[in-house]
């Protein structure tokens, strides 16, 4: 019998010259057959839909020096472009462990990896969260050479909508980086008093109108849940209306939106507990003379990230570390703006 012939899908509308959201990027999202797209988005200084570009790579490399047969572990593996660079120098002979929650994206990454030719051997994929490195004690002998955190949200996880990290484009207000653990920002709302949410924004964010918002919130789930993130983000907004000068009101606006999801993103995946819990286990997992990079994105992570570097520094546990963060070039923030708050901190384990 002849195949049925399949009618014809005409390709996906959208008005203007590029496409905004996230399910009409059909050519950035196939790369294999629109090899040419994503060259030109990253030409507008944009990055390609379900991508990340990493970084501050020639800064992490110079700092972790990776060198062939060296064992090192990405803690937050993303997208894997940190990786596959470090790779390169570890091998041969070399291994990198790497580390993700993200049950979503994690195997994508894997399945690049691999098919660039990083073999089993050479990259050992875990499924965790960092906070649970001394259960790779067994694994790696007698400790890492190298080690990179880059603490920030991934941008293909940004980007879809599905995952409700963005205000830009509704979604269910999630914000899990594993979305099979935890409750979802939604629920979380729904659990906290006026107080205990303004206490959340001043810690997670240092949100300037924490009560203001906290109030907004909390009377909006009285009368229902606040379950997208376009129904939040018009609260936000409302409550940015109500207590921002007219002039600033647009740049007052965006960063509070912005400190909003960031502060509920920290408290849905308990971000700070567990890097916390990183930065106690990484001395007892690093060789003498191992090298450690972190980037960090606010000020949260980058007060925890110096604090826990100078005190083992001052107890004789890093030889060195570093006196001030390192900024992402000119050239990195003008083509990649997602790159300007970036911090890195480094540290040398002593002899």
């Amino acid at each position: 019998m002849a195949d049925e012939i399949q009618p014809h899908k005409r390709r996906v509308r959208y008005k203007g010259a590029n496409p905004r959201r996230f399910q009409d990027k059909y050519k950035e999202l196939n790369p294999d057959a629109h090899g040419a797209e994503q060259q030109k988005v990253r030409a507008r200084g944009q990055t390609p839909a379900g991508t990340h570009r990493p970084i501050c790579v020639r800064e992490i490399l110079k700092i972790l020096a990776p060198k062939a047969g060296e064992t090192g572990l990405d803690a937050t593996l993303g997208f894997g472009g940190h990786a596959s660079e470090i790779l390169q120098h570890l091998l041969p002979g070399g291994r990198l462990f790497a580390l993700d929650v993200d049950p979503i994206e994690l195997p994508r990454t894997e399945a690049r990896l691999r098919a660039a030719g990083f073999g089993e051997d050479a990259l050992i994929v875990r499924r965790m969260n960092f906070a649970g490195l001394p259960h790779l004690k067994a694994d790696i002998g007698e400790g890492f050479d190298l080690v990179l955190a880059d603490l920030g949200v991934s941008s293909m996880q940004i980007d879809n909508p599905a995952r409700g990290f963005t205000y830009k484009a509704e979604g269910p207000l999630d914000l899990r980086l594993n979305p099979q653990r935890g409750c979802a920002a939604s629920a979380l709302l729904q659990s906290l008093d006026q107080s205990d949410l303004a206490a959340l924004f001043q810690e997670n964010s240092d949100e300037p109108m924490a009560e203001a918002l906290a109030r907004a919130i909390v009377s909006e789930v009285s009368k229902k849940p606040i379950l997208t993130t376009t129904h939040l983000a018009e609260l936000v907004r409302r409550v940015a209306r109500e207590e921002c000068p007219a002039d600033t009101l647009e740049e007052d606006t965006r960063g509070t939106l912005q400190r909003t999801f960031q502060a509920l993103r920290i408290a849905v995946n308990d971000e700070f507990k567990v890097l916390d819990q990183f930065l106690a286990y990484l001395p007892n997992c690093l060789k003498p003379g191992a090298r450690v990079a972190i980037l960090t994105f606010h000020s949260g992570e980058d007060r925890r990230v110096k604090k826990a570097f100078q005190r083992g520094h001052r107890e004789g546990i890093y030889s060195s570390v570093a006196q001030e963060p390192i900024r992402a070039s000119f050239e990195e923030r003008r083509d990649n703006p997602r790159s300007s708050s970036a911090k890195l901190r480094w540290a040398v384990k002593a002899d």
